[in-house]
């Protein structure tokens, strides 16, 4: 059905609409044979709690945004190449009704989990990525990533240092996020860095544990020296510690009715069989 949609009206329409949401910041989307697949929220857990986030699944690539007003404005455009895309299904969380309808979506760059809002909805989303992704790599005749960044701990779930198991994290023993695990821990331990190509041209913050590990893979890996200047330990303070989803305080959500996700090409399918 999806190739069906790539040069109809209706598509380039979609696309032109999604482009006008984000307006001058986000990037131009309307490229030759991009489809819109579907479009809905998704609860996002971002490094401090979870937020709504306004989703676009097209043919190649999954768009994502702050909701500024909903149906109108989005913001902090994301967009993931999704042959770089691999989902995990997350087990529901009894106790915590928006930790449920869970799975993360995992890539090379970064890592993290998504709720639906309900289990039909889960499977419906996870079917078209993962239906998508199969297309794309099919068509593309290129192999799906091996390795994946990490899904960083929310900081509301470790009160202390999760490598030391000593400090106490306060507004003066600030949490920061190894790049390489994802644990959430203090500054001297993790007060080294290394160059993880797939996420930054530059050294990113890692914990000890993680130092070592690679460090040691690297020397029985590799006699390449010409990085090592570039991987020595540093006082870390930067390197993009926070999440930018998180920045969104001046943002109204979505209205407190649920709108169901649509996925275009079943509307077309179902449309033609009336």
């Amino acid at each position: 059905m999806v190739d069906r949609l790539v040069n109809s009206e209706a598509n380039s329409r979609r696309i032109a609409m999604v482009e006008s949401c984000f307006g001058s910041s986000g990037q131009p989307l309307g490229v030759q044979g991009r489809v819109l697949v579907g479009e809905g929220v998704l609860t996002k857990m971002c490094r401090k709690k979870p937020k709504p986030r306004q989703f676009f699944l097209f043919n190649d690539i999954l768009v994502y945004g702050n909701i500024v007003i909903n149906k109108k404005k989005y913001n902090k455009q994301h967009i993931i190449p999704l042959e770089e895309v691999k989902l995990e299904s997350l087990e529901d969380d009894g106790l915590v009704a928006e930790y449920r309808n869970g799975w993360l979506i995992r890539t090379a760059s970064k890592s993290f989990a998504v709720y639906a809002a309900t289990p039909t909805e889960k499977q419906e989303w996870t079917a078209h990525i993962n239906k998508c992704i199969e297309d794309l790599l099919r068509k593309s005749g290129k192999k799906a990533a091996e390795e994946h960044a990490a899904v960083w701990v929310p900081d509301g779930e470790a009160p202390f240092c999760m490598h030391c198991k000593k400090t106490q994290f306060t507004l003066i023993n600030r949490r920061h996020h190894c790049r390489k695990c994802g644990a959430v821990v203090c500054g001297p331990c993790s007060n080294k860095r290394f160059l993880l190509p797939n996420q930054s041209s530059k050294p990113l913050r890692v914990c000890l544990h993680c130092y070592d590990t690679l460090i040691t893979a690297k020397h029985h890996n590799s006699n390449n020296d010409s990085i090592k200047e570039r991987e020595r330990a540093g006082n870390a303070d930067t390197s993009g510690e926070d999440d930018s989803d998180d920045d969104d305080e001046n943002t109204k959500g979505p209205p407190e009715s649920h709108d169901l996700p649509k996925f275009y090409g079943d509307t077309e399918r179902s449309e033609e069989q009336h």
